[in-house]
């Protein structure tokens, strides 16, 4: 690839501590990359929290070249979060990010994560030590009639873009199947929201997935509305064998874009 060119990048930042998952507390490097196959909108949280790369996707604005400097300047920091957005949309460019990181961090020293919605299967060189999977179920779906953050009116066209790829279980297998470890992270208050958690829970027991890599995470687009489920998202862990993941950046610093 051309180092020079701009690719679909929009954010470098770190090192900022994993606030999700099996990796929460751990300092990682960032790599947001722009464009998404979704148009979510939560009924109980709003829109996507980066819809600057999902819904109104901006432009990248950082080549390789910034990528391989910023990890040279972070040598450091041993995580990775390759984040988007969809970045399995960009294939090549993650495979270019992973290979820049492992030179950074060669014999092993370096551990990729991969966010992703599980819309598309890639193959890297090296193979990915964590994919993080997002599924997005139906209580994502925008609402029709509905304006997005930038005004933009929800049509029937934006919903099919949406479901096109919502919850694509041959990729999400292959993901699974092929590289190092992965971890699932549905977003569900089980008390408050049987219904969805009937979903989220048919997916899981269909995939396979066991309950010791099952992170549910407390729904809410605010601290204030993910302080109100967290009691219920604790003790409903707690009672029924699922690991809790918190989501810290939300209760430090609100839906605000973090750089």
């Amino acid at each position: 690839m051309e180092y020079s060119k701009i690719q679909p990048i929009v954010e470098l930042y770190g090192p900022v501590p994993q606030s999700e998952g099996s990796k929460a507390g751990i300092p990682h490097l960032v790599v947001r990359t722009t464009g998404c196959t979704h148009r979510c909108f939560f009924k109980d949280g709003g829109w996507c929290d980066t819809w600057y790369t999902s819904i109104h996707p901006e432009k990248g604005t950082f080549n390789l070249q910034d990528v391989k400097m910023f990890f040279h300047q972070n040598k450091e920091i041993t995580h990775l979060m390759l984040t988007g957005g969809s970045p399995t949309m960009h294939p090549e460019l993650c495979n270019e990010i992973i290979n820049l990181f492992n030179e950074t961090h060669p014999g092993g020293q370096g551990f990729v994560t991969i966010e992703t919605e599980g819309s598309h299967f890639i193959e890297t060189e090296y193979l990915i030590d964590l994919v993080s999977i997002s599924p997005k179920f139906s209580n994502t779906i925008p609402v029709l009639g509905s304006t997005t953050p930038q005004g933009k009116l929800v049509t029937e066209k934006m919903i099919e873009q949406h479901n096109k790829h919502r919850v694509n279980k041959e990729a999400i297998q292959k993901m699974i199947d092929h590289h190092i470890d992965y971890q699932f992270k549905p977003v569900c208050n089980p008390v408050t929201q049987p219904e969805m958690w009937d979903e989220i829970e048919a997916f899981r027991v269909e995939m396979n997935i066991p309950k010791n890599k099952t992170w549910i995470m407390p729904p809410g687009g605010t601290a204030e509305e993910i302080m109100k489920a967290l009691p219920d998202v604790i003790d409903f862990c707690g009672k029924n064998n699922y690991n809790f993941s918190g989501r810290d950046h939300i209760l430090a610093f609100g839906p605000t874009r973090q750089k």
